[in-house]
């Protein structure tokens, strides 16, 4: 729209706006600008990651290699340098050091097994249930979020006093209301351990299964179940033949994170067991924190974090690697 000047007899010039007129060419903005907005977005994040994480953990892989005892924490710099010897010990499962590290990897491998598992399956046994209307359903649903919107700790610490021997909530059920013990069990210490650190585990974990996927039924139509439901098919056939195959990918993610969340849990054996967790339930990321900050030995705690990081790169891999093939096949 360009403006014209009108001349009128006896008065002012005038000026008329002409909507027709062909406009001028509007700047573009430049192309290294647009390419570069969302890098610049991305900048605050990237230096967070890169100062949390990245810095750390370069620092400990350097760690691995030094015979960085309690004598050289003032300047971690000067400790002489070990090459890979820290990562003999961590692996020699003949000699107790790493013995042990084998028996804290298996008890955590069948640790993580157990409660990815039953935290899937009560999630979404619970998620499909809810899928169904009835008086209720909401505030059902935001008591199943209580502890996933729990803080740990607290959650945790209710937990270690209600399964204490002598006045803890557990036992005062199961041995003196109930009678199905001949004494009150030891929950926090012996074999025991496991299962406490299992129940604890899967009631803090399967609410954020439950929540996931009650997100993914919600793209299924329920047209679907009503066609199955015409042509006769059962509840079960309709989990089976619908529910399961269109969560396909919810699955895959959701499993995922519950692995690594769950193989990499420091917090709930820390606060039930304290610095020395029983060897029933040493896990792995527990293990190294004993191994680093009760021997003094960082060298050898570093060199066991670093074997944790690339067993945990790798299943993550081959696991990524088998689900895409999966589901290529599956849309194949």
């Amino acid at each position: 729209m360009t403006t014209t000047a009108i001349e009128k007899p006896g008065g002012p010039t005038a000026l008329r706006h002409d909507p027709g007129a062909v406009r001028g060419p509007r700047r573009r903005p430049g192309r290294l600008r647009t390419l570069g907005l969302p890098y610049l977005l991305l900048l605050p994040a990237l230096v967070l990651e890169l100062l949390v994480h990245l810095v750390p953990m370069l620092i400990g892989i350097v760690m691995s290699f030094k015979e960085l005892t309690q004598f050289f924490i003032r300047d971690w710099g000067t400790a002489p340098w070990a090459g890979l010897d820290n990562y003999a010990v961590s692996v020699d499962f003949h000699a107790p050091v790493g013995e042990a590290l084998l028996n804290s990897f298996l008890t955590t491998c069948l640790f993580t097994l157990l409660s990815v598992g039953l935290c899937w399956l009560i999630g979404t046994a619970a998620a499909v249930f809810m899928q169904e209307t009835f008086r209720g359903r909401g505030v059902l649903r935001a008591l199943f979020l209580v502890p996933y919107a729990l803080p740990v700790y607290a959650a945790v610490i209710t937990w270690a006093f209600m399964f204490q021997r002598d006045n803890g909530l557990i036992n005062h059920v199961l041995h003196d209301q109930l009678g199905l013990t001949d004494s009150p069990p030891f929950w926090l210490i012996g074999e025991n351990s496991f299962v406490t650190l299992l129940v604890v585990s899967v009631w803090k974990g399967w609410p954020f299964a439950f929540l996931i996927v009650m997100a993914g039924l919600q793209n299924i139509p329920r047209e679907i179940y009503e066609a199955a439901a015409l042509d006769g098919a059962g509840v079960w056939q309709q989990i089976r033949r619908i529910t399961l195959p269109s969560l396909r990918p919810v699955n895959q993610v959701l499993v995922l994170v519950l692995f690594l969340w769950t193989f990499n849990d420091f917090n709930t054996p820390f606060v039930l067991f304290g610095r020395a967790a029983p060897e029933a339930a040493d896990l792995v990321s527990l293990h190294i924190y004993q191994s680093s900050f009760q021997t003094w030995n960082f060298g050898t705690g570093s060199a066991m974090s670093v074997l944790l990081l690339l067993f945990l790169l790798v299943v993550t891999g081959v696991y990524l690697t088998v689900t895409s093939r999966g589901r290529k096949s599956a849309d194949a």
